[in-house]
């Protein structure tokens, strides 16, 4: 992406971006340091929901996080998974979740992360993900492009939906969700090569932007799910949208992403699980 496609001139208002970008890299790598050591051990588990769990490691993680932005930034202001901050500077938000697929980490799966996005007024600038599992440290930054351990990334150039390999996910509450993506499932299961549930909405969209994955879907997610991983798809040449083709907030609850190629292809065959 060129900047050129930097809309508003935000970047050029912006003059530590960089400075945003180290300090982000420096706050995921110490909070996925932290949850390495905590794999494979017990935790104190916490139930948000009848089978939605937070864990003693993701508090402690959001926690590294937050400490190691305000030492650089006092007054920003920030929107996290697992606790509620006082609003500061409305200008520039950091959008955290320390444990993206809790559940699996819960478990010792090896498919979660730690993320980490920058808004300034209203627009993503930074977006920074780590897989401590697999030291993969992806980021981006705005009209700069997505970046998967300092090396760029792109969307695949897979064009037709039954060649493509797509992933998805299910709501914690899907036993009372009223679209609870099992007919989507299904259909994409007949459409695609073939379709991955792995548990982390975040991850799903880097695997996207490094070309791991050609498309993805989900419903019922929160900013913190998608901020990150929407950065790093734009800036790797893909497209996300809400599940009907129209355009795509992180205050929305559902999202579609893809390479871009195959994504009204997705739209179609979305539209037959209504």
């Amino acid at each position: 992406m060129s900047r050129r496609s930097d809309k508003g001139g935000v970047i050029k208002r912006i003059a530590s971006l960089s400075q945003f970008k180290k300090v982000a890299l420096e706050a995921a790598l110490k909070a996925g340091k932290y949850i390495g050591t905590r794999v494979g051990k017990k935790k104190k588990v916490c139930y948000k929901g009848e089978i939605d769990v937070v864990t003693d490691a993701d508090k402690r993680a959001e926690s590294i996080i937050v400490g190691t932005i305000k030492k650089s930034f006092p007054r920003h202001s920030f929107l996290a998974e697992e606790n509620t901050y006082a609003k500061k500077d409305l200008d520039f938000t950091w959008i955290i979740d320390p444990i993206d697929g809790t559940t699996n980490f819960l478990h010792g799966f090896p498919f979660f992360c730690v993320s980490i996005a920058l808004v300034y007024r209203g627009k993503i600038i930074l977006g920074v993900v780590y897989d401590p599992t697999r030291e993969e440290l992806f980021y981006a930054e705005r009209a700069k492009g997505a970046f998967l351990n300092k090396k760029r990334i792109h969307v695949s150039a897979v064009s037709r939906l039954k060649k493509s390999l797509v992933a998805t996910g299910f709501a914690y509450d899907i036993k009372r969700a009223v679209n609870n993506n099992v007919s989507n499932f299904i259909n994409f299961l007949k459409a695609s090569q073939a379709v991955r549930r792995a548990g982390s909405a975040a991850l799903d969209l880097c695997y996207i932007a490094c070309g791991r994955f050609d498309g993805f879907w989900e419903f019922y997610l929160n900013p913190w799910d998608t901020a990150a991983g929407l950065l790093m798809v734009e800036e790797a040449g893909g497209k996300a949208t809400k599940i009907d083709g129209s355009a795509y907030s992180i205050y929305d609850k559902e999202i579609l992403a893809s390479n871009s190629k195959i994504h009204r292809e997705m739209t179609m065959t979305l539209s037959l699980g209504k």
